[in-house]
């Protein structure tokens, strides 16, 4: 017989699980972005160091001023851009959202497992369970990177608009053996069709 529980404390489990999933996308946004971002600053890295030894190599050959102002501003740029990637590592920042991002993976499909399991739990163990992974949470955002606005807003696209987190019945099925699609109908047991002579 399932257990009663209060309807308020499945919202409170249900806002949790919500929140979880936001930030767990919103993290994967910052990875993808620091990605980004050290890409086109490593391609500025080359195309200026390409550019500073064309320089180099025009003041040899024509000792002319303008072009010891653009090599002079071209290596300024270099240096820039070697400063940022020093200072702020946007490699490493992208990594230390993927492992925050996959920590908070686990927790939100905990957090699914137990509004799964509500119904059938003692309210006790419920309890338990919620604070444990609260416990948890308060752990990883301690030493989780700082997200932004730019991020929570892809992410919020990508699970409202894009419904990241959703799946049809046709796409699950695509996963799973015969005996468990839902979307073309589940083969027939051997004792379908045989009721005693009776159609």
């Amino acid at each position: 017989m399932p257990h009663s529980y209060d309807i308020t404390f499945e919202d409170q489990i249900r806002e949790c699980f919500a929140r979880v999933v936001y930030t767990h996308k919103t993290h994967e946004r910052m990875a993808d972005r620091c990605s980004q971002d050290l890409r086109r600053f490593k391609w500025a890295q080359i195309v200026l160091s390409a550019l500073t030894s064309a320089g180099a190599v025009g003041v040899v050959v024509r000792d002319e001023f303008w072009i010891e102002l653009a090599t002079a501003i071209v290596s300024f740029l270099t240096l820039l851009v070697a400063a940022y990637l020093k200072n702020f590592e946007p490699g490493a920042t992208a990594q230390k959202h993927r492992d925050a991002g996959a920590k908070l993976w686990n927790v939100r499909e905990c957090y699914l497992s137990l509004l799964t399991d509500l119904p059938r739990l003692p309210h006790e163990k419920v309890v338990e369970r919620r604070d444990e992974l609260q416990a948890m949470l308060a752990a990883l955002y301690v030493g989780a990177p700082r997200t932004n606005g730019k991020a929570y807003a892809e992410a919020q696209d990508r699970l409202k608009t894009m419904e990241d987190m959703t799946f049809s019945d046709e796409e699950i099925d695509c996963f799973l053996p015969l005996s468990l699609k839902r979307s073309g109908g589940r083969p027939k047991q051997p004792n379908d069709n045989q009721g005693g002579g009776q159609e």
